[in-house]
């Protein structure tokens, strides 16, 4: 009870709520963009490392009432050679996580959401077909993504949100691939004594204001209104990473 006390009364607990509402409603209706929106919010009041072990819990059970229309959707054989690809990039992801500055974890955070939401925006577009060695090395930088700042999903979205997929295609896939990568990721951290009870805690209260926020998302999901999903998951996306940014608190 004393830790359950200890998360409840955690200064931060709003912001994270806040943040990981936005973020479930952005996964439930677009299959990704969870870690864009809240990382770069939950990096202004705790650690990189508890960030991303908060996310680790919640994530791990806010997708499972989702899996079912995402294992139909979606193209298993893809999953698994982003999978594949992952398990390589994940451990360096880690290594360096363990050894960043917190200030600069955040601009990184911040500028890797931005960067990818600028690629989206300008029309920029894969031209060539992604065969098994390119899916799995797209998994290796994502793993690596996933290690270093949580952010498995850029280098994924980015190689099927500009292809010809359907949407319920890139929804499928990526919510399948990013829940793979969370189980393996929470292992590994688990493996290299990593893991803390208190962020640990903290992860298991917002698993439910984020399945809840995933599951009316999801209700949300229309593929034949795909523009609109996107464009809102964009606004959400880029509305966390500048809210992330340590400029607006270099004056305390």
């Amino acid at each position: 009870m004393e830790l359950v006390w200890q998360a409840l009364s955690f200064d931060g607990l709003p912001l994270l709520i806040f943040a990981v509402i936005l973020g479930g409603l952005v996964r439930g209706f677009a299959g990704f963009g969870t870690a864009l929106v809240f990382v770069p919010l939950a990096a202004t009041v705790v650690s990189p490392v508890w960030a991303i072990i908060i996310m680790f819990v919640f994530d791990l059970f806010g997708p499972i009432p989702l899996l079912p229309r995402a294992w139909r959707d979606s193209e298993p054989r893809d999953v698994g050679l982003l999978g594949i690809g992952a398990l390589i990039g994940l451990p360096c992801g880690i290594y360096f996580l363990t050894r960043i500055d917190p200030i600069a974890f955040r601009w990184m955070v911040s500028g890797l959401s931005i960067t990818m939401l600028a690629l989206l925006l300008s029309g920029w577009r894969y031209r060539n077909p992604l065969n098994d060695v390119m899916t799995s090395c797209i998994g290796c930088i994502s793993g690596f993504m996933m290690g270093i700042a949580a952010l498995p999903g850029p280098a994924v979205i980015l190689s099927y949100m500009t292809s010809a997929r359907r949407p319920a295609v890139i929804r499928g896939n990526t919510m399948l691939y990013l829940f793979f990568v969370d189980i393996v990721a929470f292992l590994m951290f688990l493996t290299k004594g990593l893991l803390a009870a208190l962020p640990l805690m903290i992860g298991l209260l917002l698993a439910v204001p984020y399945t809840i926020a995933g599951l009316v998302g999801a209700r949300i999901f229309n593929p034949e209104k795909e523009y609109i999903y996107r464009r809102v998951a964009y606004a959400l996306i880029a509305g966390s990473a500048i809210m992330g940014m340590p400029i607006w608190d270099m004056g305390h």
